[in-house]
């Protein structure tokens, strides 16, 4: 009798070699579950040079919905020679080693409490395929073919997913076609088939969609009226401009005539690129770029520009691993700190933190409109998990008749009317938002001169310290007024019922939550809260305040969240307790779970000894 528990419920990686042409046919896997509407994560681990290091790619699978990244291996398809022992020591026992038997294995490689499964993929792509270069990629489609079998998957999902691939390149359905029925049918014709690991169809997806958040950022920049894009290339906020070209092209161009009403730049490096959007915004265009962590360290002198002069710049910040090259093809939460801070003497800059491909559409386009009503850098502050990996999400939705907020813009009309006493940097409604112009607004009124030195209200030139204190007090209170305007953080439950809390942002999210269901299943209730925004809104005050202890999940070596809101909140440093992930992969909910609960132990063993 099958295992119920292991229906609908598995890890799976694959372990291959970087640019084999490998990641067509592991797609293809992990869509064939997403249209048999059972839900799945996939993670794409990769190497940072062009090819030939490991490379994997793992995919979680959960009916139930929990989709972060899990400890353990129960399905490890191997094969890449260079990593197959450490493959064979990550799967769990009584889970299954499927690998290329074309050779035979060393009995070293061989493990008694695990269940291997042979498939001679080269020599049956051999068979069929006479072109080497044939042979390696069939041999790919040749495994998936052998997992359609072993997990029981609908083999017509398949190759309908590979009829829509291969749609603009039609003679390439046969082979594929060929090659993957040859896996099947020799893995039906030598194995008993399908495991107790399996696949049964559910209705579990609904209307959800599957999608890389950077696309969706991109799609997000587009309706929120973005028009121009310079950017210089780095993983793996690179795929965020290309997505922008892409969409732009099919959107921002006119039907009828062909002429493009957009421009994408790509500059000569990062700090040319936000000079760019700099220049852009200040002529009034919704202008934005990508970059990750080292590019943000370069365009520090001019993050500090736009935040003193007061000109609108939305950055996408796709996080990666550091310091310096660090890990530039693993994912990290560690760039919190140094876009909050960004340049040099005092800034602070809005940062907005997406948990989904949907938040990264809609937070693209709430900051556009909050870069600009504010007159400010704004930050997204996605990360490559979020970003270049595919994710379950709802269907993007904006509303058509929402109108941009491009914040206080002065007319032609506004600097006609008679007594108007109009200063750059005047504060005159007492929120610290100060009115602007649009170069061109009229020919002889608006004063476009705009300043990154110290100024007084009407922007001339000024070095006396208390004009320059006046104007630095009034970017605190503008800053205090953008807390009642930025996302407000989500929480999951109705009111508190613990003294302990949780705090996590981003792609902890899911993770967090699996962890959070696994403690209420052991008796142990914690009340959580996910951070949206920085500025912290008054919610996340109070929220630290109800607690006598707060887990801060980060994924970054130094607890960077953690000394933000330690910083910005005056919060008792012993309250909140640290859960760290700083290796490189995603998070896990294992990982979570153990740290909360060896602190609970030891509290309580405290408590019990007192």
């Amino acid at each position: 009798m099958s295992d119920t528990s292991r229906v609908n419920n598995f890890v799976i990686r694959f372990a291959n070699v970087n640019g084999t042409g490998s990641a067509s046919a592991n797609g293809l896997f992990a869509k064939s579950i997403f249209r048999s509407g059972v839900p799945m994560s996939p993670k794409n681990i990769f190497p940072s040079n062009i090819q030939g290091l490991p490379t994997w790619y793992e995919v979680r699978v959960n009916d139930k919905g929990f989709l972060g990244r899990r400890e353990g291996i129960d399905i490890l398809v191997g094969v890449n020679p260079q990593s197959f022992r450490e493959d064979l020591e990550s799967v769990v026992r009584g889970g299954y080693m499927i690998y290329d038997s074309s050779r035979q294995l060393h009995d070293e490689l061989i493990r008694e409490d695990i269940h291997m499964i042979g498939i001679p993929m080269m020599r049956l792509s051999m068979d069929e395929f006479d072109v080497p270069r044939h042979q390696q990629l069939f041999k790919n489609i040749i495994y998936l073919g052998a997992c359609v079998a072993l997990l029981d998957i609908d083999i017509d999902i398949v190759k309908q997913l590979i009829e829509e691939q291969f749609a603009s390149k039609p003679k390439l359905v046969p082979p594929n076609f060929t090659a993957l029925e040859k896996g099947y049918h020799y893995t039906k014709d030598h194995f008993d088939c399908p495991l107790d690991i399996r696949v049964e169809k559910r209705d579990l997806i609904g209307n959800k969609i599957l999608l890389e958040g950077n696309a969706a950022t991109a799609l997000g920049a587009i309706y929120g009226g973005s028009t121009f894009c310079a950017w210089y290339p780095i993983t793996p906020s690179t795929s965020v401009a290309k997505a922008f070209d892409k969409y732009a092209h099919k959107l921002l161009t006119d039907r009828k005539t062909g002429k493009k009403k957009f421009a994408i730049v790509q500059a000569e490096d990062e700090l040319a690129a936000i000079g760019m959007v700099i220049g852009a915004a200040w002529n009034g265009v919704r202008a934005f770029t990508s970059t990750s962590g080292a590019g943000v360290s370069l365009m520090n002198e001019f993050i500090g520009l736009a935040y003193f002069a007061e000109i609108p710049v939305f950055l996408v910040n796709v996080q990666r691993g550091g310091p310096s090259t660090g890990m530039p093809t693993r994912t990290q939460q560690g760039d919190v700190l140094s876009s909050a801070y960004a340049s040099h003497g005092d800034t602070k800059h809005i940062l907005l933190f997406p948990a989904s491909p949907a938040e990264c559409f809609e937070m693209s386009y709430t900051g556009l409109d909050l870069a600009d009503r504010f007159q400010t850098p704004v930050i997204l502050m996605s990360d490559l998990d979020l970003g270049m990996n595919e994710h379950i999400t709802e269907p993007l939705q904006y509303d058509k008749k929402r109108k941009f907020d491009r914040g206080k813009v002065l007319t032609a009309e506004d600097l006609e009317q008679s007594g108007l006493d109009w200063g750059r940097y005047l504060d005159v409604d007492g929120d610290g938002i100060c009115y602007r112009t649009i170069p061109g607004t009229h020919p002889s009124k608006g004063g476009y001169f705009t300043r990154g030195t110290s100024r007084d209200e009407y922007a001339k030139y000024t070095e006396n310290g208390e004009v320059y204190k006046r104007n630095v007090d009034r970017l605190t209170v503008k800053w205090n007024t953008s807390k009642k305007v930025v996302p407000k953080p989500e929480f999951y439950q109705p009111s508190n019922q613990s003294s302990y809390g949780i705090i996590f942002f981003g792609t902890s999210t899911d993770s967090a939550l699996e962890a959070m269901n696994e403690l209420e299943k052991r008796g142990n209730r914690v009340d959580a809260m996910r951070i949206k925004a920085f500025p912290f809104t008054p919610e996340v005050e109070s929220f630290l305040d109800q607690h006598d202890e707060v887990f801060v999940i980060d994924q970054n070596k130094d607890g960077q969240m953690r000394t933000l809101l330690i910083n910005e909140l005056e919060i008792n440093p012993s309250k909140l307790i640290s859960v760290l992930n700083y290796n490189g992969y995603p998070i896990t909910s294992d990982h979570i779970l153990n740290k909360i609960t060896q602190h609970l132990s030891v509290k309580e063993l405290v408590t019990e000894s007192i």
